[in-house]
């Protein structure tokens, strides 16, 4: 903890926050690893964009009025 984060991405299935692979502790790839949770999207500005882990693959431009699933959204 205490460390920086480069961008966010957040969560598609239940609105957890996490920093990305260029950041040092990539808590968004650990995220998808232990939730198996596949769709991440930039919350960066100006950014329209999603990845799928499990295609590896940039989802572009990202639906837009897509939210999580979940109302308990965990920003860890």
């Amino acid at each position: 903890m205490g460390d920086s984060w480069v961008h966010l991405r957040l969560c598609e299935i239940c609105g957890h926050v996490g920093c990305c692979d260029s950041s040092k502790n990539r808590h968004a790839t650990k995220h998808f690893t232990k939730s198996n949770h596949p769709i991440m999207r930039s919350i960066e500005p100006g950014e329209n964009w999603g990845w799928c882990y499990i295609d590896d693959a940039m989802i572009e431009p990202f639906p837009r009025g897509s939210a999580p699933k979940s109302e308990g959204r965990s920003h860890r």
